[in-house]
């Protein structure tokens, strides 16, 4: 399924976050959003999945969901977002049981994205026995349950450090791999945009427009910082987000 912008703008009261973006997000891609602090990218995220309206344009849903699908816009967020008194396999469940499905199917998808995620041993674990990535697996595993058309996914590893972090990209790529699916990634960490997007939306500080999209067109499975394109779109990147940077710090400290 892919998801077009036209035009969005927005505003709380007097400011304008976000103005005249018009996007297309494509099917079976993995689209980055970066920029500074306070540009609006988890509003833009928010209007993907419907959880807030934009003050002007419109957000279009174009194709069909993936067969088998049970929610076609779901979130992945930084703070894992478990229940603690659920093991493993039940906090993958807990999206599964408003859904007309049977036992067994409940258990086959379960024990599904267990395997994909590398999970099955732990399945009977409780969160607080799992460290920090293998929370966010558990995340990742419970997202993929409902087979979604779009995944959103806000700085879905910033609370991890940089080791748990390489991992986990390590993972997401191999997921994409296998099966690939269509999903919007805003985070600001520049290495994890180059490393996992198949293009990059660069936002301007506040209002948040546009700055440029960067394509990338090595194979994600093929990608490292140690490949000197990839680390040529790092430096084009940071290129053009340093200024805007430090002109939306200084708003921040004395706006």
């Amino acid at each position: 399924m892919e998801i077009r912008l036209d035009q969005v703008s927005h505003q709380y009261d007097e400011v304008v976050v976000l103005k005249n973006i018009c996007l297309s997000v494509p099917s079976g891609r993995i689209t980055c959003i970066v920029g500074p602090s306070g540009c609006g990218k988890s509003t833009l995220l928010r209007f993907m999945g419907g959880l807030e309206q934009p003050t002007h344009g419109t957000l279009t849903q174009l194709g069909s969901p993936p067969d088998g699908c049970l929610n076609a816009l779901t979130y992945i967020f930084q703070d894992f977002a478990l229940l603690p008194w659920r093991t493993v396999e039940g906090n993958v469940g807990l999206v599964l049981e408003d859904h007309r499905l049977s036992s067994a199917q409940r258990a086959s998808i379960i024990a599904d994205v267990l395997a994909r995620t590398n999970l099955s041993d732990f399945a009977t674990a409780l969160p607080k026995q799992l460290s920090g990535g293998m929370k966010q697996r558990v995340a990742i595993a419970r997202a993929l349950a409902v087979n979604p058309a779009v995944l959103l996914m806000d700085e879905p590893l910033s609370a991890l450090d940089s080791q748990t972090r390489e991992l986990l990209m390590d993972d997401l790529v191999s997921l994409w791999s296998r099966t690939p699916f269509t999903a919007v990634y805003v985070t600001h960490n520049l290495q994890e945009a180059v490393r996992l997007g198949h293009q990059i939306v660069v936002l301007s500080r506040r209002p948040g427009r546009i700055h440029e999209i960067v394509e990338v067109d090595q194979p994600l499975e093929t990608r490292t910082m140690t490949d000197p394109d990839l680390q040529k779109k790092h430096d084009h990147l940071w290129g053009l987000m340093r200024e805007e940077a430090r002109a939306a710090d200084a708003e921040l400290v004395h706006g």
